[in-house]
């Protein structure tokens, strides 16, 4: 018989046993996963009751300890965990925010019913509640719950690290919203129309308490998203229950709805803090956050309206300056890419294009590239639409159509400036492709972005704006086509076999030799169960060669372009990205998502 203070096996185990630090300690030495010295040296700092309300894997946890049988592993929270829920007999979960119906699981039991218990349901279906505990031999309140249900109730194993933030930040979201639309009802009994009509009194002066719970939504969302890394946060209005959406590694992820009118006055509150015009619904506005995320660090959003048949939708782009600008290796340039794009850079003038589709990262490639030319001695002045990130060592400029102020007027504008480098955000429109090239016939470095599917098809596009052929050949120096693609989960990423129909998709028409073996994605707790973490950048570099002049003319085929450009070096996005996946830093499927398949 084990004695009393012993750690419980297996699930069936009578009785309630909280869970006791000596205990835990003396199943972690048996189970082979803690040295015995390390225990004893924690015992003798520790009472047999261990310390206060803190859970003992908690206490374990904090001391960053090697794990016996596995010294390169440290013994971290999640590790106990899952040590934990296989003592139980019970499965672990691992909560993840995005997946999780935040309306029904709150709704199963009360915050002070949860708190008390430390436990929290984190799937609320018709057939059964599943629910988190930390503390897998405390049942007591299983048949009660069970009883008030009327559903049985599937245990499961949580961090109790997880369960305490969860529970606040669930709860509390929960409680602003459903207080937010008690407020909004109220107020349309009481003639008031509705939530923005309260958010105006608040700017007034006239402060309504349950303009706070707005005010609590929309920090929980900001600082939700930039817990998850996401780049967006759309708000789509709907009839009944508006959408909240993250767009993390390229992908959207719905995270909550959020009745109507709440979703109405959480718009109004993020334009208020955009300073938008809280009342102008019917056209589309533009606007700008400042604000710091959990850890201290400077974060800009910037803020698209947008009306739509049930209100107005509201997207919030994230623009952390920390992923904004990043040396060539972190944007996932190779080192061959690398000295032929500081080839180019480098010139003292000519035009550089970077094309891609919107999202494609081109802004941060050019901030990049721009931030490492910037030096004391040189002028690096742009003019943007909108400005993507204020940087101290730029002199930026705002497009305002309203007043006339276009790329184009903006261009002439700079070159009396004196600047040694110009950054056009886009060239649109012939008037502005002139005066790019203008900048770069009077000795300027220029660079700017295009629309196209690859870099070869840049150089048609600037004919058919209306460059004439001869000012290409003598400004155009290359061009960088690029596409992000999800960068595979190095904590969980494992070798598979090459499907050799896949490969030849990728890179056909051309020859590649296929890898022996190339990775794939699993999922575990450091990428959401994705099996993807983060995204890096695919290119294609067209530079502008003595043969590739001779062939640009007013009746040049494309054609001729792009097999020209092949016999100089260039190297398409896909047999590109094709490299990465034999490095095992993505997969076929990614780059074929995104990249545009290959011609001759």
């Amino acid at each position: 018989m084990e004695p009393e203070s012993a750690l419980p096996s297996g699930e069936a185990a009578g009785g309630e046993h909280p869970l006791e630090l000596f205990a835990v300690l003396d199943a972690l030495v048996a189970d082979g996963l803690l040295a015995a010295d390390r225990a004893a040296a924690l015992k003798a700092g520790r009472g047999t009751r261990g310390s206060g309300d803190r859970h003992p894997l908690a206490l374990i946890a904090e001391r960053n300890w090697p794990r016996a049988d596995a010294p390169a592993r440290a013994l971290d929270l999640e590790t106990l965990t899952g040590w934990l829920a296989r003592r139980a007999g019970l499965p672990h979960q691992v909560i993840d925010p995005l997946k999780v119906d935040v309306t029904a699981i709150t709704g199963v039991m009360s915050y002070a019913y949860a708190r008390r218990w430390r436990i929290l349901a984190v799937e609320a279906g018709s057939e059964a509640v599943v629910i988190a505990t930390a503390q897998p031999w405390v049942r007591a309140w299983e048949n009660e719950l069970a009883h008030v249900l009327g559903r049985p109730i599937r245990r499961v194993v949580t961090s109790p690290a997880a369960i305490d933030r969860y529970l606040l930040e669930f709860y509390t979201l929960s409680r602003s919203v459903r207080r937010a639309e008690d407020a909004e009802r109220e107020g349309r009994a009481a003639g008031v129309q509705n939530l923005e009509q309260l958010m105006e009194l608040g700017r007034r002066g006239e402060l309504d308490a349950n303009d706070q719970h707005v005010i609590n939504i929309v920090d929980w969302l900001l600082q939700y998203a930039f817990g998850q890394r996401a780049s967006d946060i759309h708000l789509e209005p709907r009839r009944e229950q508006g959408n909240v959406r993250f767009r993390i590694d390229g992908v959207l992820h719905t995270v909550y709805e959020i009745p109507a009118p709440v979703l109405a006055a959480v718009t109004s509150r993020i334009k208020i803090l955009g300073r938008m015009d809280v009342a102008e619904k019917r056209r589309p506005q533009d606007g700008r956050i400042k604000t710091r995320s959990p850890d201290g660090a400077e974060v800009e959003l910037r803020l698209s309206s947008l009306p739509t048949a049930f209100g107005e939708k509201l997207v919030l782009r994230i623009f952390d300056p920390g992923t904004l600008v990043q040396d060539y290796h972190e944007l996932g340039f190779s080192g061959e890419e690398e000295r032929a794009w500081r080839g180019l850079i480098t010139q003292p003038h000519g035009i550089v294009l970077v094309t891609g589709p919107t999202g494609s990262g081109k802004t941060t490639t050019l901030y990049s590239t721009l931030k490492v030319l910037a030096r004391p001695e040189v002028n690096v002045c742009t003019v943007e639409d909108p400005i993507e990130m204020v940087e101290p060592a730029f002199n930026q400029m705002q497009v305002h159509h309203a007043i006339g102020l276009d790329f184009a007027a903006g261009v002439r504008t700079l070159l009396r400036q004196d600047p040694d480098i110009i950054m056009v955000g886009e060239i649109r429109d012939r008037e502005t492709a002139e005066m790019a090239v203008q900048a770069a016939l009077t000795g300027h470095l220029v660079f700017s972005t295009l629309h196209t599917n690859d870099a070869v098809s840049a150089v048609t596009r600037l004919m058919e704006i209306g460059v004439p052929p001869y000012l290409i050949n003598a400004t155009l120096l290359g061009v960088l086509a690029q596409r992000l693609v999800r960068t595979l989960c190095p904590h969980c990423k494992e070798a598979v076999a090459v499907d050799e129909t896949a490969w030849q998709s990728l890179v056909s028409p051309w020859k590649a030799e296929l890898p022996e073996r190339i990775h794939g994605p699993v999922g575990c707790l450091e990428c959401r169960q994705t099996g993807y973490l983060g995204r890096t950048g695919v290119y294609e570099l067209l530079r502008v060669t003595e043969g590739l002049k001779a062939l640009i003319g007013p009746d040049c085929a494309l054609k001729a372009l792009r097999q020209q450009a092949l016999r100089d070096g260039l190297r398409p996005l896909r047999l590109s990205g094709a490299r990465k996946v034999a490095r095992g830093e993505t997969t076929v499927e990614e780059v074929l998502r995104v990249a545009p398949p290959s011609v001759l």
